[in-house]
């Protein structure tokens, strides 16, 4: 129970007070008008929904109704002018039924006259060939007046039966061309009359959905009247609620502000005794703590150290590297806040000193040992490296003598093999850097005969072939070898510059065993003996061998 008279029990309340609502009525008021404010919001949104709906309904039913007045209008307009349509096919079609009845006498009259023409060009025949077969007297002279007479009577006949028989032929056509029209008029008119009765069918059904249309336009307007009352009624009721809740709202919240204050009120008075309690408890934990530590670290009781070096006991000085020592100073009174510097300069010089270390004569003696192995190690490296240098030296001394020898043999035998490849040009062979034989670099410079280039870059392919191979000849000439390999080298000379190539190939052949990789047949003349590679029908590859010499020494 309450100071205020209300009463909780597990799963209920009761106000007991009698000096007004109290906060759980009103928290229930508030409750109560929120759920009626809610239902009268969805009972206005249903109804603005459904008044929505028929709105768009009714709009629909009016623009059908509109749409379908208007197909009636069109219908209308399309029967008239089918109307119009049938009366012009109608008096088309009499008239060619009594064209074609005209057409009909004349082919009969055509037809009669062509059958008496005819019977009187079978009687006119007939007179011809008796005629013609009656005897002809010697003594008499053939009348040639009847003769005359009877060709131009059978030739006028022949040109009547001609004529009777092309109009013949034109009323029968004409006949057949006003048959087929009449018969497509029949047809047109018989459609125009189904299509006549199909838009009657359809005027009919467009009146029966005009009617429904009206019903149901009638009936969306009811409706929509009905709706408006209905919001109405429900904006007076939202209105009603909304000025409720807003006083219940005035309410509860002056009531949830005080309420507000006592719980903070109590939750400060809480926490200022809960950080009281856990003070006291630290402090007690501590004081044990120390009391613990005095016994295990010093072996004297809490009491007695109190009593002893107490904040009551003045404290000694002790003398630093600065002080002193011939003075003795008086003790000073004990400053809690000067006492702990001094401790924590103090641990801080013990932690600088670091742990006892019981093993440090031996581990002294054996690294002064090691050192002393190192130091020997380092002197054996140092005359080690001194030898090695001497060496390098000496190596460097040959590599450069070596070097400059065959240099200066290659140069002299290049001049001379470029004079025999390109007769009345020049060629040499020049150092980068002449001061520094281990690393200069060589330059080849070729002057063929009638030019004034001397880079190869600017000579041509077959040039700069030939300019390698006498490279490669001085070479062989300055440092011999046993034998030589060499691929396809002449591939771009011309035959002037492969005579010249296959002459220095002979002279190499006296020291030296040459293998030479060629396609071409003045190379392969020279040679002693010849290998080929050739792939048979199957697939495989067959060596072929000839030995040139020998075959030539036998012939």
């Amino acid at each position: 129970m309450t100071a205020d008279g209300d009463v909780f029990g597990p799963g209920w309340a009761r106000g007991g007070s009698s000096a007004g609502e109290s906060l759980l009525e009103v928290q229930a008021a508030v409750d109560e008008t929120r759920a009626a404010l809610a239902e009268a919001t969805a009972r206005v949104e249903r109804n603005r929904f459904s008044l929505t709906a028929a709105r768009e309904k009714a709009a629909a039913m009016a623009t059908d109704v509109d749409a379908a007045l208007e197909a009636l209008h069109e219908s209308d307009a399309r029967m008239a002018a089918i109307a119009e349509r049938l009366g012009t096919l109608g008096a088309s079609m009499r008239t060619a039924g009594a064209e074609a009845e005209r057409a009909e006498g004349a082919i009969a009259a055509a037809t009669e006259r062509l059958e008496a023409d005819r019977l009187e060009l079978e009687a006119l025949s007939t007179r011809l060939a008796e005629a013609e077969s009656e005897p002809v007297e010697d003594d008499a002279d053939p009348s040639t007046d009847e003769r005359d007479r009877l060709e131009l009577e059978a030739s006028r006949a022949r040109t009547g039966e001609t004529e009777v028989r092309l109009a013949l032929r034109t009323k029968e056509e004409r006949a057949r061309a006003l048959k087929g029209r009449a018969d497509s008029l029949e047809g047109a008119a018989r459609n125009e009359i189904a299509a006549r009765e199909r838009l009657r069918e359809r005027r009919e059904k467009r009146r029966r959905e005009a009617e429904v249309a009206a019903a149901v336009h009638e009936a969306a307007a009811w409706s929509v009247d009905g709706v408006a009352r209905a919001l109405t009624r429900a904006a007076s009721l939202r209105d009603a609620a909304e000025a409720e809740r807003a006083e219940r709202d005035r309410v509860a919240a002056g009531l949830r502000q005080e309420l507000t204050g006592v719980q903070d009120e109590l939750r400060d008075l809480t926490d200022a005794a809960h950080r009281d309690e856990m003070a006291r408890a630290r402090q007690l934990a501590r004081i044990e703590q120390l009391q613990a530590r005095a016994v295990e670290e010093l072996g004297i009781d809490p009491e007695v150290l109190v009593e002893e070096f107490g904040p009551h006991r003045e404290v000694p000085h002790v003398a630093g590297p600065d002080d002193d020592l011939d003075a003795t100073p008086e003790p000073v009174p004990y400053v809690r806040e000067e006492q702990e510097k001094r401790l924590r300069r103090a641990e801080r010089a013990l932690n600088a000193l670091g742990k006892v270390n019981p093993l440090a004569l031996e581990e002294f003696a054996a690294l002064e040992e090691r050192h002393t192995f190192l130091t020997t190690q380092l002197e054996d490296l140092k005359r080690s490296k001194r030898d090695l240098l001497d060496i390098v030296k000496e190596v460097d001394e040959r590599v450069e003598q070596v070097f400059t020898e065959a240099y200066h043999d290659t140069k002299e035998q290049f001049e001379r093999v470029f004079e025999r490849l390109f007769p009345g040009g020049e060629g040499r062979l020049v150092l980068t850097d002449p001061d520094n034989m281990l690393t200069t670099g060589i330059e080849v410079e070729a002057r063929p005969p009638g030019k004034k280039v001397k880079r190869l870059s600017l000579l041509s392919g077959g040039e700069r072939s030939l300019v390698a191979v006498a490279l490669l000849v001085a070479i062989f000439k300055a440092r011999p070898s046993p034998f030589y390999i060499m691929d396809e080298v002449e591939a771009a000379l011309d035959d002037t510059n492969l005579g010249r190539l296959i002459t220095l190939f002979e002279e190499l052949r006296d020291s030296s065993q040459l293998i030479v990789i060629t396609h071409q047949k003045r190379t392969m003349e020279v040679a002693d003996a010849l290998y080929g590679v050739s792939m048979r029908g199957d697939g495989v590859t067959t060596v072929v061998s000839q030995r040139i010499r020998d075959v030539a020494a036998t012939a």
